[in-house]
């Protein structure tokens, strides 16, 4: 497959088969033309799971579904926006990307910059990146910048950056990243054959919610689906600026993928809660952390912490849900993310130091 591919032929969306990414599935959808060269990696078609154990938690009829867009290529949604970003970056005859992350959007704007032969350099905070993300985007190639402080400043500087160097941004700030990510509203509709009534998911800077917002009206638009979705974000209860009004100057959270006190994207996202007649709530981290263990035991889904809210926030407001309503729950990112809070928090048995012969084993395993 061409490292740069032309966007011909893109009004026709290939099967799962031959998918060739998003810009080739949804072209039609997106700005881009003849003239787009396009960075992929085959991102997109990422599978909307039925979760039995969480519906019958639910009860009374409702069907809940789980978009794993972990599946992506570098594990997380972002790939979705950045295959856009960067290829119109590539349009425009940049050389180089800038992004400030708390993890995945390091590790998918230096794939794909790296894809499209372009350097890319990010800004994280000090310490508060979890280590599968960091290491992503250093075997990438990135130039990694550790700054003290948080996403919130590291994000000042890289729009400081973007303003007077010629270097592209690539944040959700990026007009780009929102239209590649509302791809996944659309796969959920031709998945799903319709909109769900609740689609529940994960708020940090809030261009995602947005993101689907926009797909979905689209797609309504033109007829695919008839109706809309409640539009339901979740935020970690220490890192909720969404929820409670407020900006949150030392954002703290176990979800360190949504560890952002100052939403770039949070006039986009109130808009969508008034217009989708959805509603925003704080979940705890012990609130985040049972949703993250019931999706791995019952459901058999690793994802990572974040991803977990969108779960937690269904389940904290489980009571307002219709008898028969379909639910997405949005999980942005693989769990293998961030192994570190697997290991100390997934109560699982670890029996070590055995001395390895059948009698000890099986005497442990409880033969």
């Amino acid at each position: 497959m061409p490292l740069l591919r032309s966007v011909r032929g893109l009004f026709k969306r290939p099967t799962t088969q031959n998918w060739s990414g998003l810009i080739h599935a949804y072209g039609r959808w997106l700005p881009v033309s003849e003239r787009t060269p396009v960075v992929s990696l085959c991102e997109g078609a990422t599978p909307l799971v039925p979760a039995p154990a969480l519906s019958q938690r639910l009860g009374r009829g409702i069907q809940v579904h789980l978009k794993v867009d972990g599946h992506n290529p570098t594990g997380s949604f972002k790939d979705r926006g950045m295959t856009m970003a960067v290829s119109k970056a590539k349009e425009a005859g940049a050389e180089a990307v800038i992004c400030a992350s708390t993890g995945n959007t390091s590790a998918a704007a230096a794939a794909y910059a790296r894809r499209g032969g372009m350097r890319a350099f990010v800004l994280i905070p000090d310490g508060y990146v979890a280590q599968g993300k960091l290491a992503q985007a250093l075997l990438y190639g990135a130039e990694v910048l550790a700054v003290r402080g948080n996403f919130d400043r590291a994000l000042t500087i890289v729009r400081e950056m973007a303003d007077q160097y010629p270097i592209t941004l690539v944040n959700s700030l990026n007009p780009f990243r929102l239209q590649g990510q509302k791809t996944a509203a659309f796969e959920v509709v031709d998945e799903l054959g319709c909109a769900p009534d609740w689609l529940c998911i994960p708020m940090g800077n809030a261009g995602n919610i947005s993101a689907y917002w926009m797909g979905f009206k689209e797609y309504h638009q033109a007829g695919h689906c008839r109706n809309l979705p409640r539009m339901m974000g979740f935020q970690a209860a220490g890192s909720a600026p969404l929820v409670n009004g407020s900006t949150v100057e030392q954002p703290d959270t176990i979800a360190t993928a949504i560890r952002i006190g100052n939403p770039a994207n949070r006039e986009k996202a109130l808009k969508v809660r008034e217009e989708s007649g959805g509603g925003f709530a704080a979940v705890t981290d012990e609130e985040i952390l049972d949703a993250y263990r019931f999706l791995g035991r019952e459901e058999g889904v690793f994802c990572e912490p974040a991803s977990a809210a969108s779960v937690a926030g269904l389940l904290k407001r489980a009571d307002e849900v219709p008898a028969g309503s379909k639910v997405v729950c949005v999980l942005t990112g693989n769990g293998l993310k961030d192994p570190n809070t697997a290991i100390d928090h997934s109560g699982g048995a670890f029996h070590g130091d055995l001395n390895p012969d059948l009698e000890t084993v099986a005497k442990v395993m409880g033969f």
